[in-house]
């Protein structure tokens, strides 16, 4: 016979209300109170008068508390807190070491009772007048991005492209009403518009030398102007089947007198133009689909390095465009490329101190200066990023870059592996 459980007990109901207990109050830890001397770090002399304040006042509160002793409430400084601990009579370790790397001082970073009393390290009790050192600390102000300096209206449709002269004096946009604008950053004025393209003007690119802007439209054509009388040097250079994707123009400290122009599209092909005679040198048909973008190079007498919807990099010898390297590593669209060099081979001979050069080989000197002293350390290296979500790091031309202090010579890691081209780096 199963045996038969009472059933429970009914809970009492006031008001019809059911009663529950309550659970009795855990018990309010209150904080000691001790007695504050405020030190300051640099001179060991007081701040004021020994204070009395509850173990628990937040670090905010000291910082208050003493930005008040010193009559700066009105502009506080931050401060810094810590409780030097006394120095023992005796090693408590043999380890000479280990006592070197005991700790000397305790740091206030929440509230005296956490940081102090409750450390294993103290030495300390409530009855102790506790000096506390209080060092300043600098103050960043950081002006907020309340309003523009300037609004630099004129285009009439979305502006495509933008681009910064090597001197930083002027700027160039390219836009969808087919027109190329040129702005004085000096006055914060428009300074010309450059009106010839039958299409959008997709790209922009400065000589290093500011004395020719070139412009890529949407009507697969290349045009140069001249930037200071604002207008076209010359007709159009043709040869494009399509839409004009990026520009490139040859580095000073290869060619100062008359630099080349490379011009990538989406027709899949490279070309590279004379500009002084107005006529296409050579044209890099090695990629089987649109080229994204174009990089000119400042190794040995340039390089050229093309990137495209074919997943493929390309590296171009500049003189007659033999192809060294062909880099199959990504998984998607290469979609830019960048060099550790596009600052030096986009300014050219100008940097910080506002020297201009007087001549060509001035101006060559100057560009080989800069571009030397940068690869001194570190070779041209090149980062693609690609529709596959990655970067990849390539050190196509790995160099012997100095010596170290014993003598021995150091070399850049070769971008070789096992005979094949692998990148550096993938992030």
């Amino acid at each position: 016979m199963a045996t038969l459980l009472p059933p429970p007990k009914r809970v009492k109901l006031t008001h019809g209300t059911a009663q529950i207990p309550e659970k009795p109050a855990e018990p309010v830890e209150v904080a000691p109170t001790i007695v504050v001397q405020f030190v300051n770090e640099d001179d060991g002399q007081p701040l004021g008068p020994a204070v009395s304040l509850p173990a628990d006042l937040a670090r905010e509160g000291l910082e208050g508390l003493v930005n008040n002793l010193k009559g700066s409430a009105d502009d506080p400084v931050p401060f810094a807190f810590h409780v030097p601990l006394p120095s023992p009579a005796q090693p408590q370790s043999t380890d000479e070491q280990s006592s070197k790397l005991a700790p000397t001082r305790l740091a206030v970073t929440n509230n005296i009772l956490a940081d102090v009393l409750k450390n294993p390290l103290n030495t300390y009790t409530t009855e102790d007048v506790l000096a506390i050192h209080c060092t300043p600390q600098s103050i960043f102000r950081v002006r907020p991005a309340t309003r523009c300096s300037s609004t630099l209206t004129g285009h009439s449709s979305p502006i495509l492209c933008a681009s910064f002269s090597p001197t930083g004096r002027l700027m160039a946009t390219g836009s969808g009403d087919m027109t190329c604008r040129l702005w004085n950053l000096d006055s914060e004025t428009p300074w010309a518009t450059l009106a010839g393209h039958k299409g959008w003007v997709l790209c922009v690119e400065w000589e290093a030398r500011e004395r020719v802007l070139a412009t890529g439209g949407h009507d697969g054509h290349v045009r140069l102007w001249d930037p200071v009388k604002g207008v076209a040097i010359g007709d159009a250079m043709k040869g494009h089947t399509k839409w004009i994707t990026s520009l490139a123009w040859e580095p000073i400290h290869i060619n100062p007198n008359n630099p080349r122009l490379a011009s990538s599209s989406k027709d899949g092909t490279v070309r590279v133009w004379d500009v002084t005679n107005r006529r296409m040198e050579y044209a890099l048909s090695g990629h089987t689909a649109a080229v994204n973008v174009v990089r000119w190079g400042g190794v040995g007498n340039g390089v050229l390095y093309t990137a495209g919807s074919d997943r493929v990099i390309r590296v171009w010898d500049a003189d007659g465009g033999k192809l060294l390297y062909t880099l199959k590593d990504h998984a998607h669209w290469v979609t830019t490329l960048a060099l550790s060099t596009d600052f030096v081979l986009r300014t050219g001979p100008f940097d910080h101190t506002g020297k201009k050069p007087s001549s060509d080989e001035e101006a060559q000197a100057m560009a080989l200066a800069r571009y030397t002293e940068i690869t001194k350390s570190h070779p041209e290296v090149m980062i693609s990023g690609s529709d596959d979500h990655t970067l990849f790091l390539w050190n196509l031309f790995p160099s012997t870059r100095g010596t170290t202090t014993d003598g021995s010579s150091v070399t850049n890691e070769s971008a070789k592996v096992n005979g094949k081209v692998k990148p550096v780096a993938r992030l």
